[in-house]
């Protein structure tokens, strides 16, 4: 009896040890200790600095999660730092210029993210165009309007003067933590729940999996990766309105270079590149790494220039480390077998 209580109990450990999120909140964790031991005056840690972290990370994590749950449906979407620019533009527009009440102009901006997810879906779906040409397309006609919309001015936001309740619900803080972070888990364990304990996530697995066999299964693949860009959508024009209440304005370049960033975050937390298989755990972890990263870099005096770079490399590493622990889990699987 007790040999095998033993046995059971070191299986289990051995499977947390193989855990993709494990090894992710190990470099995580590696990675917050490097950064306290070269920073200056050990800045890394200071109470300004983690609230830093924990308001701008989630502009970025809060979409990298949908991401997620599209890539694992087998499907890209480059356009998300587009959507979240033109979301912001939107936004800053039906408040400023057409005077309408911020809940209101909130509603019709986070419809807008749905209505670009879904264009994306459409064409991706019924034309049988891969998402990365789709987005990439939609990526450049969505950055092109906002300059036409905008002719490359700020477009002023200030919702404090007629609302600072909706400023404090999106950006405000409690018990020092900011709400942007908490949005940020609201989101993760909304999706994981979606993901992991309802039949659309058992779609979205089948999808990426193995397409034509969903199929045969009774499952609306096409319909599902539409749904899928949608959610992509709307947490994108979600996060262009959080940004933008939390920077003052709508800008021109908002949101450049979060679809690399996204990705990044997903791919860090484990995702597979060719669908069917990943965790928002994982990306919720993936989206820390990145924004310790480039605040550990800045607090240690390196040059921001250096950020892409690091990532890179952490990418890299970090899917040969997946692979090196799938290809042990299969080995394990085995030799369990024989």
């Amino acid at each position: 009896m007790k040999s095998s209580a033993a046995s059971k109990i070191s299986y289990a450990f051995t499977k947390f040890l193989y855990c993709r999120e494990f090894g992710i909140f190990l470099i995580l964790i590696l990675l917050s200790i490097l950064f306290y031991f070269t920073s200056r005056d050990h800045s890394f840690v200071s109470q300004t600095n983690v609230e830093t972290m924990l308001k701008i990370g989630p502009e970025i994590g809060i979409i990298a999660i949908g991401v997620t749950m599209l890539m694992i449906a087998g499907e890209f979407d480059l356009s998300v730092g587009s959507m979240l620019g033109f979301s912001a533009l939107v936004m800053c527009w039906l408040y400023s210029k057409f005077n309408l009440n911020l809940p209101l102009a909130f509603f019709i901006t986070l419809c807008v993210g749905a209505f670009m997810g879904a264009l994306n879906g459409l064409i991706t779906v019924k034309f049988g165009i891969p998402s990365f040409i789709t987005t990439l397309g939609t990526m450049m006609w969505w950055r092109g309007m906002i300059f036409v919309i905008s002719a490359g001015f700020p477009t002023i936001f200030r919702p404090e003067k007629t609302n600072p309740l909706f400023k404090f619900i999106l950006v405000g803080s409690i018990g020092g933590i900011p709400l942007q972070f908490i949005w940020f888990v609201v989101f993760t364990v909304i999706l994981t729940l979606l993901l992991n304990y309802h039949k659309f996530g058992n779609h979205v697995f089948a999808t990426g999996g193995n397409k034509e066999a969903a199929r045969a299964m009774g499952v609306n693949t096409d319909l599902t990766k539409i749904i899928c860009f949608i959610i992509v959508g709307i947490l994108s024009a979600f996060c262009g309105v959080m940004q933008s209440t939390r920077a003052r304005g709508a800008y021109a370049l908002q949101g450049t270079g979060a679809e690399m960033q996204a990705i990044a975050a997903t791919v860090i937390g484990g995702t597979s590149l060719f669908g069917g298989s990943g965790t928002i755990i994982g990306t919720f972890l993936g989206s820390l790494v990145l924004e310790v990263i480039s605040s550990g870099l800045l607090t240690s005096g390196v040059s921001g220039y250096w950020f892409n770079a690091v990532v890179g490399i952490t990418v890299i590493a970090i899917v040969i480390m997946n692979i090196k622990l799938e290809q042990r889990r299969i080995h394990r699987g085995k030799g369990s077998r024989v």
